[in-house]
C-alpha cells in the first residue's frame, strides 16, 4: 500500500465539484463531509481521501491557504470590533 506522501496526482481519486469548491473556499471540514457522504466512506478515509487531493493540486493548495487566511483576517477584524464595542458598552454603562 503506498503511503499518502509517494501518490502522484494520477493516484489520487477526483473530488466532485462541491467538494472542491468548498476547498476553494478555505472549509476543508465542508469537503471531508461532502466526500464522506458522497461515497459512503468513513470519516478517516474522507480526510485521507480530500488531503491527498489537495497535496496532489498545486493552484489549489494555494488557493485552499489563501481563503485560509482570509477567514483568519476576518475573525480577528471581528473580534477587534466586538472588543471595541465592549469597551464603549463599559465606558457608557459603568462608568459615570
Amino acid at each position: 500500500m503506498m503511503d499518502a506522501e509517494s501518490r502522484s496526482a494520477s493516484d489520487v481519486p477526483p473530488l466532485s465539484t462541491a467538494a472542491i469548491s468548498a476547498l476553494h473556499h478555505g472549509n476543508k471540514i465542508e469537503a471531508i463531509k461532502i466526500v464522506r457522504e458522497e461515497r459512503n466512506i468513513g470519516l478517516k478515509e474522507a480526510k485521507d481521501t480530500v488531503e491527498d487531493y489537495v497535496r496532489s493540486q498545486p493552484d489549489l493548495q494555494a488557493s485552499f491557504a489563501n481563503a485560509q487566511a482570509e477567514t483568519k483576517r476576518s475573525a480577528l477584524l471581528w473580534l477587534a470590533v466586538l472588543i471595541g464595542l465592549a469597551f464603549f458598552a463599559y465606558q457608557f454603562f459603568v462608568k459615570p
